[in-house]
């Protein structure tokens, strides 16, 4: 069963426990624009915009829910109580499946009659049922069709939480899903789904089948959804300024919109194929390879087993050449020992020899005698040389000293005559009556210095006076004025005495002044910064009238103080020249008597200085006389030093003779016991025993070796035994976790540690190791025969691999030439209603670039087209790439003019939906009715419908431009469930829309908004 839809196209929807979306049924008119708005809690999101187109596309078998791996991306299309209302989570449940339902009609009907209301007295409970033009309810028509398209017939999409995700099931006619509440049709639901025939016979068709089923593999649905609904989004032409979008995304938009994305897949899985076959050929070749690898590791274990029996007889020849070359090297070594055992006796007693007479003439050097008149000649010239040192010392001392004096008397001279012939006593007298004199001058100038202060301070008083203050503000404002006690003339001697007791000093007589009575105003205002002045005048407190002159006192009292003052500073100056002539008395007193101390100095510096002259005299003399007796002790005494010298030297040379001798004695000594202990250690008993005969047999059997092996050692030979011991060891077991046999094993453990256990258990060994190759060569032989018979096998299977492979990749070269056929097919087709509608509506022709890309190597990944529009931007113009700078306008106008030939071209002739979100959110508000509209006009010139949904700030310009408008309700948030939906059919729709919603409805008593 194929195409069960056929050439119907949708009329109605119907969404049960789809996210938050009212099970409302909502009318469809095909063939136009419809526009679906949201009014969610806070703006148009939250109102399941979204989820309702994502339902649409689903319902129309839109390839990118990637039905053929089961669609379980529509699974999350359920209501989900936690995302629907986070506080209504605890009330409301989760769905754990939901319905899409769709009504198929007839394409071509323009008008509809709505069917008959239901009587009100017997209400219709159920939608599922069926209308005729006579209101019959058997037909299963939703209205009056012409009967060429088979009828209305509506298709139920069960979406399961579980696999299987979708299950599809039919039947002709209306059979929606109407109750008077949200919780009833979904019940409703559920019995209806029940009562629907299982479309597969015994069972539902699932999602891989959909398409086949519903619409013949035909494409019904292309669409551009958000990341909201699902996993995996095409590229959205509209979504941003076309210029934006790379070559390669243009592609991908495409190929969602004509359906070359299967085919792209298709291509995907031939290489996946025939990367499997390669690889599965790979693999049998790695097989084989690694077969070979390991039976020749088998079979190269064998060869070296062989290898070790070889190695392993070699071996045990090598060791009997050893035992045999220890034998005659010991015998030959032991000949050597004896000769030189007896060169060192004869050595050593010639050595004791030597050093007896050696020590007899050390002993006869040694006598005491001489020793003895070296020492005493050694001290007399140390105590000659001391007293010498003590005299050269003496006189360095009285030489600095003499000097020191000298330098001092100049000085002193120079200062003794200050004294003009004065002694001590008198020049101390001298100092004692000046100090006197300058005692009492000081005196005289410090009375000098008070009378002067107290005359200044009488000339200030008189010069300030009282009022000093207001006189001075009143004359610098031009006022003449004078003091109040100014004007008084009181008499000098009197006017201390008189003032207190007359009463006049202290406010406000002191601060009190006389001023013109004319000039008394301009007075206050020059003393009103100055509180508590007084302005005297006639009347008492101001003096009325003019004064003839100004008072005199003042002038009298400051004569008075500056003629005292000058008296003052005669007598001051006259007391500070006496000062200094005191001052200057002292001066020459002190120098004086400092110059007769300075005779009394020199007097004694020069007694000093003769008696250091005398003392130089003696020393000099005591040194003289002691110089000769210096020399000739020196002499006597280098004299015996030499003697003493060549007697030393000479008994060094015989005991170095001594010692040589001894050492010579005790080498010949230790060599003797040396020869001795190897001749012992050479064991030669021991020797011929392990070798098993005699010496003259073992040098026989190395006369009879080869010439290369003649010379070799004893440690050679065990060298290249050992060595070809553990080559064969090794041979014969490869691996270190090899299973070794259990006496060999302990054998093997015994030997570690030292090379004398080697050697010592290494028979044992060779025996044992030796019967471990002679059991394993039967079962060698048959393996060798079996790895011969898998090698012919494995071959067999790498050629049928190969074959395979070459096989799928000439398959999928030629389903990749085909593909790309199609896909060129395909985008020029693109191309050609892409300039049909650019040149249909206001442009001047559009066209595509796409080169054909080579495939990519890897299996993985996808094979990347590249697409560029171009358009002309004038009349006879060259095109233009799409990623040229143009205005907003033309970039929108070209990326819905693209998006409608892309669909146009994957319709195939038959009716096609566009499924767009966020509708115009790229478009500039100045463009976005335009835009719009345009879609409303292809849509209806090519019989595309053409579904959007949109944001807010589009609806205004979207609204007069549709064919239909669907705005989907849910006012708050805590609601799980939006409200009815608002539709609303434009121009010829109208009729269409009502008639539809008044059928979908008839099972509520509650009339829907319309």
């Amino acid at each position: 069963m194929e195409n069960v839809v056929g050439d119907r196209v949708l009329i109605a929807v119907q969404a049960v426990n789809i996210s938050r979306l009212s099970t409302h049924p909502v009318p469809t008119v095909p063939g136009t624009l419809i526009v679906v708005a949201g009014a969610g809690p806070k703006d148009s999101n939250g109102a399941g915009k979204s989820s309702f187109i994502a339902s649409i596309t689903a319902l129309l078998g839109d390839e990118q829910w990637r039905f053929a791996s089961g669609a379980k991306a529509v699974s999350e299309l359920l209501f989900n109580a936690e995302l629907a209302s986070g506080a209504g989570a605890r009330q409301w449940a989760s769905a754990d499946h939901g319905y899409i339902v769709g009504v198929f009609g007839p394409p071509g009907t323009d008008s509809f009659a709505p069917p008959p209301a239901p009587a009100p007295a017997e209400p219709v409970a159920s939608a599922d049922l069926t209308l005729t033009d006579e209101g019959e309810e058997d037909s299963g028509e939703l209205f009056e069709v012409p009967d060429t398209s088979g009828g209305a017939i509506t298709v139920w999409l069960k979406v399961n939480q579980e696999a299987p995700h979708l299950e599809i099931r039919w039947r002709e006619g209306v059979h929606l899903a109407a109750s008077p509440s949200e919780a009833e049709r979904v019940a409703r639901a559920d019995e209806i789904w029940a009562s629907l025939p299982r479309s597969a016979g015994k069972r539902d068709v699932v999602a891989r089948d959909l398409t086949k089923v519903l619409y013949g593999d035909r494409v019904r649905c292309v669409s551009f959804l958000s990341t909201s609904v699902r996993s995996k989004v095409a590229t959205n032409l509209l979504s941003q300024p076309l210029n934006e979008i790379s070559p390669e995304r243009v592609f991908e938009a495409i190929a969602a919109l004509t359906g070359l994305d299967a085919e792209l897949e298709q291509e995907r899985e031939a290489r996946r194929d025939e990367h499997a076959k390669r690889v599965r050929a790979a693999q049998a070749a790695d097989r084989l390879a690694e077969f070979e690898v390991e039976s020749k590791a088998l079979l190269g274990t064998f060869d070296r087993r062989d290898q070790a029996r070889v190695r392993l007889a070699e071996a045990l020849r090598c060791w009997r050449g050893r035992q045999a070359r220890k034998l005659a090297d010991a015998a030959a070594k032991d000949e050597l020992l004896a000769a030189d055992l007896d060169r060192h006796r004869a050595a050593s007693e010639s050595a004791a020899e030597e050093i007896a007479l050696v020590k007899a003439e050390i002993a006869t050097l040694r006598e005491d005698t001489f020793d003895r008149q070296v020492s005493q000649a050694r001290k007399e010239l140390a105590a000659l040389q001391a007293r010498g040192t003590k005299l050269d010392a003496d006189r360095a001392v009285a030489e600095n000293s003499a000097d020191e004096l000298r330098a001092a008397i100049p000085a002193l001279e120079e200062t003794r005559r200050f004294a003009d012939g004065r002694d001590v006593p008198a020049a101390e007298g001298e100092l004692r009556q000046a100090g006197l004199r300058l005692n009492e001058a000081l005196k005289a100038l410090g009375v000098a210095d008070q009378e002067v202060s107290s005359a200044r301070a009488a000339l200030d008083d008189a010069e300030g006076g009282p009022a000093a203050a207001q006189l001075d503000a009143l004359s610098a404002a031009g006022v003449g004025a004078t003091g109040l006690l100014d004007a008084l003339d009181v008499a000098e001697q009197a006017r201390d005495a008189a003032l207190p007791g007359a009463g006049l000093r202290g406010w406000p007589h002191e601060h009190a002044v006389i001023v013109d009575a004319a000039r008394l105003g301009e007075a206050a205002r020059a003393l009103a910064e100055l509180p508590g002045s007084v302005l005297v005048s006639a009347a008492g407190v101001s003096v009325v009238g003019a004064f003839d002159g100004v008072a005199t006192g003042r002038e009298a009292r400051i004569k008075a103080a500056g003629q005292r003052l000058n008296r003052a500073e005669d007598a001051q100056e006259n007391a500070a020249a006496v000062v200094r002539e005191a001052e200057e008395a002292v001066a020459e007193a002190q120098r004086r008597l400092e110059g007769a101390r300075a005779g009394v100095r020199l007097a004694e510096l020069e007694a000093r200085l003769a008696e250091r002259r005398d003392r130089l005299v003696g020393l000099n003399a005591a040194i003289e006389e002691l110089a000769p007796k210096v020399a000739e002790a020196e002499r006597q005494a280098g004299a015996l030093d030499f003697r003493a010298r060549t007697r030393d030297m000479e008994i060094e040379r015989l005991d170095g003779r001594r010692q040589r001798h001894e050492s010579e004695r005790a080498q010949a000594r230790e060599q003797e016991a040396k020869v001795t202990a190897e001749r012992e250690s050479l064991r030669l008993e021991a020797l011929a025993a392990d070798w098993g005969g005699t010496v003259e047999t073992a040098r026989e059997w190395i006369a009879a070796l080869p010439e290369e092996e003649r010379p070799r050692a004893a440690e050679e030979w065990w060298r290249v035994a050992e060595r070809h011991f553990d080559q064969a060891l090794r041979d014969t077991f490869p691996e270190e976790d090899a299973e070794i046999p259990e006496e060999l094993a302990f054998l093997l453990s015994e030997r570690g540690g030292s090379t004398a256990r080697e050697q010592a258990t290494f028979a044992a060994v060779c025996g044992a190791l030796a019967s471990y190759l002679r059991g394993q060569e039967e079962y060698e032989k048959h393996q060798r025969r079996q790895i011969e018979a898998q090698v012919v096998s494995r071959q067999r299977d790498l050629a049928a691999a190969a074959r395979g492979a070459e096989e799928a990749a000439q398959s999928t070269a030629v389903h990749r030439a085909a593909l790309t056929a199609a896909i060129r097919a395909r985008l020029t087709r693109v191309a050609e209603e892409f300039e049909k509608l650019d040149t249909s509506y206001g442009g001047y022709g559009a066209t595509l670039e796409f080169p054909v890309p080579p495939a990519p190597a890897d299996p993985e990944q996808r094979w990347q087209w590249r697409v560029t529009p171009k358009w002309r931007r004038g009349e006879g113009q060259g095109f233009v790439p799409y990623n040229r700078r143009a205005n907003t306008a033309l970039m929108d106008e070209k990326a819905v003019k693209l998006v409608c030939a892309a669909a146009i071209a994957s319709s195939g002739g038959g009716h096609l939906c566009l499924v767009l979100d966020e509708l115009g959110r790229n478009l500039g508000k100045e463009h976005r009715r335009e835009a719009v509209a345009l879609f409303r006009r292809i849509g209806e010139t090519y019989g595309i419908t053409v579904i959007g949904a949109l944001q807010d700030d589009m609806e205004p310009y979207a609204i007069d431009a549709c064919g239909q408008y669907v705005k989907l309700r849910r006012s708050s948030d805590a609601m799980p469930y939006n409200e009815p939906p608002v539709i609303v059919g434009h121009d010829q729709h109208a009729e269409r829309v009502r008639a539809l919603a008044a059928y979908v409805d008839r099972g509520q008593p509650v009339e829907q908004p319309v």
